[in-house]
């Protein structure tokens, strides 16, 4: 009897530790979305070995791995919105829809984690369009309403999040209208972001390269940590220095680039885009910058 009450106990215990962790750590439960420093993944959908692909993994083990920061490129193409790169004819990677579908069964299976997507509209696609194929994945159903705009003393924390189940935060770079979709947000209303396409392995820049004329006051940083190479004007990329690019420490590294961001702005960055994660340590690079 007293084993079998011992086994009971240590199995509530061992379900409240599970329910109190946010985001894998249950460290960052008290921590306003505004504070904590995440890797994510630049143009997610794009998997493979071409180059025109950003990453070597599907979304839905991006996000079994870790990853709680998803990026993707849209367009439209025959009157759908697709993941494509630059444009449908160079890579399709299909139909937004089913991309949220991955997020959202993620999200089914996984209550304690909160999730970040940003997503691209070069071709000034109506919002409203991004809402319908919101509500037919069934991921409007997680996404965070802010009540006002916020400020960065204003975000709640992950466990507020995970407690409403509005664990889904959802950002576009341009076009966003609240009045229209309340949940996808303006990137630049609450971000600035550094320079993409860097070609210079040791990434030594950081500065503030949108919204033009910003200088990062009130808002969180985005670091473009993903490396290119340029032949002949085009940019691919550079695969071969994945696991220099995506190390902890180091010339080129994310803490480097991280240290450098740190040491101008005053602040940690809050997010931080890399190619092909897999290949390097960003994970580790993630929990120092959080204190973990």
């Amino acid at each position: 009897m007293l084993l079998k009450l011992f086994s009971t106990f240590c199995l509530l215990i061992g379900s409240s530790t599970a329910q109190t962790a946010c985001n894998g750590n249950a460290a960052l439960c008290s921590r306003q979305y505004s504070n904590v420093s995440q890797i994510g993944t630049h143009d997610s959908a794009f998997v493979g070995s071409l180059p025109t692909d950003n990453q070597g993994v599907s979304v839905a083990d991006q996000l079994n791995a870790g990853i709680r920061f998803l990026q993707a490129q849209t367009h439209s193409f025959l009157g759908e919105i697709m993941l494509c790169h630059t444009s449908c004819w160079e890579e399709d990677s299909g139909l937004l829809t089913d991309y949220l579908s991955t997020i959202k069964t993620f999200m089914d299976a996984n209550p304690n984690e909160v999730v970040t997507l940003l997503l691209t509209n070069q071709d000034s696609i109506d919002v409203s369009d991004y809402g319908t194929a919101m509500s037919s994945a069934g991921l409007d159903k997680y996404a965070y309403t802010p009540p006002k705009q916020l400020a960065l003393s204003d975000w709640p924390t992950l466990q507020e999040l995970i407690t409403a189940n509005t664990r889904l935060v959802m950002f576009m770079d341009y076009h966003a209208d609240t009045s229209k979709v309340s949940y996808i947000l303006d990137e630049f209303t609450y971000f600035w972001e550094t320079p993409y396409d860097v070609t210079t392995p040791a990434f030594p820049d950081c500065s503030i390269n949108r919204p033009p004329g910003s200088n990062g006051d009130g808002l969180m940083m985005i670091v473009n940590h993903f490396l290119d190479l340029d032949i002949l004007g085009i940019l691919i990329p550079d695969d071969s220095a994945d696991t220099t690019t995506n190390a902890a420490t180091g010339t080129g590294s994310i803490g480097a680039q991280a240290d450098l961001c740190t040491s101008l702005h005053g602040v940690k960055p809050h997010f931080i885009l890399v190619d092909y994660f897999e290949n390097g340590d960003v994970f580790t690079a993630q929990n120092t910058l959080n204190g973990l």
